[in-house]
């Protein structure tokens, strides 16, 4: 996911704005909305997985701890 923001985040910031259309402006604006939101989405994924790999090792010793 991150090399798709990157590429998207290139191709958005290369656009020349004064040359866009109002429509194209507002696609542009929109654009730049929904690529925040997906960097907002890959940054919790990636505290969820921290999560999940902390809890899958509490567990992983609980049950070493259950089975001595």
């Amino acid at each position: 996911m991150a090399d798709t923001i990157a590429e998207t985040v290139d191709l958005l910031y290369n656009l020349d704005q004064e040359k866009l259309t109002v429509d194209q402006q507002i696609a542009f604006a929109s654009a730049l909305a929904a690529l925040a939101q997906a960097e907002r989405l890959d940054r919790i994924d990636e505290r969820l997985r921290a999560i999940h790999q902390v809890l899958h090792t509490w567990g992983l010793r609980a049950t070493a701890d259950i089975g001595r």
